[in-house]
Order: C-alpha cells, then sequence, then structure tokens
C-alpha cells in the first residue's frame, strides 16, 4: 500500500465522502479520473484514502457529483488537512510507507484492541525488547535501529496524551509470546515487569491467554488490531477499521462484513483471556521463573 503523505485520517474521510458522492451521482471511477486528469489508480487511491486530493480537483468532483454547498465546505476542510504532517514524517524512511498511514490512525483512534500471538506489541516494548524485535531484521544497521527504537518510543507517548484523550487500550497476548526471552534474563524480566506495570495505567488492559486453553477460533487470524474511532465535531466517526501486518505491507479492513469478522474473533478472545489480576499474577510467575532460571 503506497501514499504521498499528509495527515491520514482526513484523507480516509475526504476519499470516502468523495466516493459516495460519486456513486450517488452514478458516475464511474474511470469518468471521475478522466474529469481531474488523473489516472485511474491515482483516482482508486484517492477514494481508498492513501493520496491526497487538491482542493481544486475537489471542487471540480464536486460539481460533477452535484454536491451541495455544505458539503463542498466540508470537502474543502478536509482536504486541506491532508496536507498536515503527523510527526512521524520526521523519520523519514524509518517509517516505512504502508505503515505511516497505520501510525496515522493509531494517533486518530479512540479504543485500540490488539490480538498478538508473535511478539510483544510496539506500543506495550521497552527499549531493550524494541531493540531485539528492530535488530532481528536482516540487514538492519545499528544506526537504523536506534533510529527505529526512538521512533517506537515516540508512538508510545500516545498512551499518556492529555489532549485529546489517550485512546484506551485493550491488548489480549498468547502466553507463547512471554516466554520467548531476550537472552538477557534481567531484561526480560524488566520487559515482563513493564507489561504488568502499564496494564495498571487508566484504560489500559493487557491480558494473557495461558498455553493450556484449547485452539480457539481466533487462533486461525494470526495477530490484529481493531481500530475504532471517535466523532469528530458534527462529523460522523470513521468507520472501525482492522489493521493486519505483515512483513512487506498491511491490510486495512473496514468493510461491515471483514469487520463483524474480526469483532466475532475478539469475543472469542475475551472469553478464553484470563482477566487482569490472573494475568498480572501469571506474568509474575514468569518473571519468577526467568530469574530462578
Amino acid at each position: 500500500m503506497s501514499h504521498d503523505g499528509g495527515s491520514s485520517v482526513p484523507r480516509r474521510q475526504v476519499g470516502r465522502l468523495l466516493r459516495q458522492l460519486r456513486e450517488g451521482a452514478r458516475t464511474t471511477l474511470k469518468d471521475a479520473a478522466a474529469h481531474i486528469e488523473v489516472s485511474l489508480s491515482k483516482m482508486s487511491r484517492i477514494e481508498g484514502g492513501e493520496a491526497p486530493v487538491r482542493q481544486v480537483d475537489v471542487r471540480a468532483l464536486a460539481d460533477l457529483y452535484h454536491a451541495p454547498p455544505d458539503m463542498l465546505e466540508v470537502l474543502l476542510s478536509l482536504a486541506a488537512a491532508t496536507k498536515e504532517k503527523g510527526w512521524w514524517a520526521a523519520y523519514g524512511k524509518a517509517v516505512p510507507a504502508w505503515f505511516e498511514l497505520y501510525v496515522g490512525m493509531e494517533q486518530a483512534a479512540s479504543r485500540l484492541r490488539h490480538y498478538e500471538n508473535g511478539v510483544i506489541p510496539g506500543l506495550l516494548q521497552g527499549e531493550e525488547y524494541a531493540a531485539a524485535v528492530l535488530g532481528a531484521v536482516p540487514g538492519v544497521t545499528p544506526e537504523q535501529v536506534t533510529q527505529r527504537v526512538r521512533l517506537r518510543r515516540e508512538r508510545q507517548r500516545l498512551l499518556s496524551r492529555a489532549n485529546p484523550p489517550a485512546p484506551e487500550l485493550d491488548v489480549i497476548i498468547e502466553e507463547a509470546v512471554l516466554v520467548k526471552g531476550l537472552g538477557d534474563p534481567d531484561a526480560w524480566a524488566r520487559q515482563l515487569a513493564h507489561l504488568v506495570n502499564i496494564s495498571q495505567r487508566p484504560g489500559i488492559s493487557v491480558r494473557v491467554i495461558p498455553r493450556d486453553r484449547a485452539l480457539h477460533y481466533a487462533g486461525f487470524a494470526g495477530s490484529f488490531t481493531v481500530l475504532d474511532f471517535p466523532e469528530v465535531g458534527l462529523r460522523r466517526a470513521e468507520p472501525t477499521t482492522v489493521y493486519i501486518e505483515g512483513l512487506t505491507g498491511a491490510l486495512y479492513l473496514d468493510e461491515p462484513a471483514e469487520v463483524d469478522t474480526y469483532q466475532r474473533a475478539w469475543d472469542v478472545l475475551d472469553r478464553i483471556a484470563l482477566g487482569r489480576d490472573a494475568s498480572d499474577d501469571l506474568i509474575g510467575e514468569l518473571i519468577k521463573e526467568n530469574i530462578d532460571d
């Protein structure tokens, strides 16, 4: 997934509204692209929130779709906002293009639900663990690892943000993730202790699925994050989106049927995961076992 920079959430909003207007006007994507003299792929990326759109093109499309004046005003405001850069832009190529969209969405979310069966989620990683994870990428240099760890720490400031309020964070982790270790027992104990400490914060929940739980439906999905968004002024909330990350890119799913499927998977996870106190106790036992070893 590629895009041309700028703020991701306004891009998604203006793209969604333009698509709705086009479909309401029974105009094809091809005709819309020809009207503003862009390629079909560029028009598709604009509607998908992957590329910003110029205000002059917004006016032209609104005219083509016979959009009412109040809708044009909203579209122009959103188009202007797409040019604003997030703090992560300063990190350049340390943020892959396909991940930049997620960082922007993460910053705008009101709730994050993350299921993990591979590694501890980035928002919960201590510096030593983050360095080990990021350093495992083939060909990465020590300088790149340092920069990416700094970026990860910057992302984590989201959890202590006051204005706008930090999003709620609900994390469910397979116990197998918590027994992989770092090679350095003391560093691993510090990472596990960090999970317990951060789960005491208001609005943050870290829960564990014990290894003795039976095979479950969500396990077929692999790791995923569900992002919910708040209403902003008179604008409707952005659609709930499921984010699935791979080695070379990511999927962003927001069709109702897709979101419902992952909601069912989350419901399963919510039922079989330990409660917060029991999860803290289990992590505490793992810390003790690690130190004793």
